[in-house]
């Protein structure tokens, strides 16, 4: 007779329940698979999460994710069906979205209407707002998390890196969310904030719908930091006192914040006002995800499109043809870094040195933080641009990289994100 536990009869039958298709898509964790469920006969989404090296538990962002999700049922947040394991791997069944809004970002065929902005950014904060309700941070907002159903409805997921908050007293890491969506104090290493990070990452993703294209896109925390206060201009204590008493804080250069219009011409008076109370620096007065919904700008006219008149692009796991997104727009000079001595070594270029480092298989490019010691000049850095052109510059010679003394490694290794993957352990 052949060895066979009893207790993975039950997974292998809840396995033959679903019929796998096509390969949705591939990330971190595991791979994500069209299927058929034959007791119900719907399409759903297999997320197939690998186990550890030596399938010693689970992969513990998929326990969270299911813990949360199990507790979250809102229309505007993805649901899940069914969590199993199976030939070593552990399978979350969720329905099937055909899209998300990464892809209608980037699909050039398709024209947005200010209804059609107004509507997907109306289903993204009311999603936003029930998590905020159930004191859930989703901490991972970007378009491609937010997924769209065949009829229109868009939907929160990816629930890996969310987190209960509400304690005074919690620290969580400040490396969530995808760089270009990372609220300013994240950038500064703070380790206690609450749902106004999830308030930035959505101001993020409004500008990104109305430019069709990422709006601040940084290469490191430092030139996101410059990519943020050259649109918004540098903060000043006023504006943010608890900002100089941050983990990582460092001074910028002051710079004016250039008009808002200048930066969307396209927006209405309305969209402009809640943008820029999206963008608010101190976390205390940066508007709420309710807040966000009840202001004029979702009252007035045009009024939101119905989601199922919502332009969308052809579904997951079918031929589409995208154009690649248009190159970062913002070309205006970022502020400097005006390090004290104790910091300067951590963010000036030292001639000479290594090429920098790679993420995603891209050579990153410096940004404009050059900066001597306080006593030095800081001509060169001066007029820089915030993305340096490599090629223009240094030519065929690979660019400098920042230094790093044995002491400061750890903490600049978080600064200067030399690292694109990394391990959320809250405490």
């Amino acid at each position: 007779m052949a060895d066979t536990s009893l207790d993975q009869l039950p997974d292998k039958r809840v396995a033959a329940r679903y019929i796998k298709g096509v390969t949705l898509g591939e990330g971190t964790y595991g791979i994500v698979f069209k299927a058929l469920d034959t007791k119900t006969n719907q399409t759903v989404a297999i997320k197939k999460i690998r186990l550890g090296k030596h399938k010693e538990g689970v992969n513990v962002t998929a326990l969270r994710e299911i813990k949360l999700l199990k507790e979250l049922k809102d229309p505007n947040v993805i649901e899940l069906i069914d969590a199993y394991p199976h030939k070593g791997n552990l399978h979350l069944v969720f329905e099937f979205m055909e899209s998300d809004l990464e892809a209608v970002i980037r699909d050039r065929n398709i024209v947005l209407s200010p209804a059609d902005i107004k509507s997907y950014m109306q289903m993204t904060l009311k999603g936003l707002a029930y998590c905020h309700r159930k004191w859930v941070l989703h901490r991972d907002m970007k378009p491609n998390n937010l997924l769209i159903g065949s009829d229109g409805q868009l939907k929160l997921a990816d629930f890996g890196l969310a987190r209960i908050f509400g304690s005074p007293d919690r620290k969580f890491t400040h490396q969530v969310f995808a760089r270009w969506y990372r609220a300013p104090e994240l950038l500064f290493g703070t380790k206690h904030y609450g749902a106004g990070v999830d308030v930035w990452a959505a101001g993020c993703i409004f500008a990104e719908l109305l430019l069709r294209r990422p709006f601040l896109q940084g290469s490191s925390d430092i030139d996101q930091l410059g990519k943020i206060f050259a649109a918004f201009g540098t903060p000043k204590p006023s504006q943010w006192p608890d900002m100089i008493y941050l983990p990582d804080y460092v001074e910028y250069q002051f710079v004016l914040a250039p008009p808002l219009r200048s930066l969307f011409p396209m927006a209405s008076d309305d969209a402009l006002d809640l943008i820029s109370r999206m963008f608010t620096y101190d976390p205390k007065n940066r508007i709420t995800v309710q807040q966000a919904l009840e202001h004029r700008y979702f009252s007035s006219v045009p009024a939101p499109t119905n989601p199922v008149l919502l332009p969308r692009p052809a579904a997951k796991g079918e031929a589409v043809n995208n154009i690649p997104r248009p190159p970062d727009l913002i070309s205006q000079e970022g502020p400097v870094v005006l390090s004290p001595p104790r910091k300067a070594r951590r963010v000036m270029l030292f001639p000479g040195s290594e090429g920098n480092a790679y993420e995603d298989g891209t050579l990153l490019k410096h940004s404009a933080v050059t900066s001597g010691n306080t006593g030095g000049s800081t001509t060169q850095s001066k007029y820089m641009p915030m993305s340096v052109d490599v090629d223009a510059l240094f030519g065929s010679k690979p660019p400098p990289r920042p230094t790093i003394s044995s002491t400061d490694r750890s903490h600049l290794k978080r600064k200067l994100d030399m690292e694109l993957e990394f391990q959320d352990s809250p405490k």
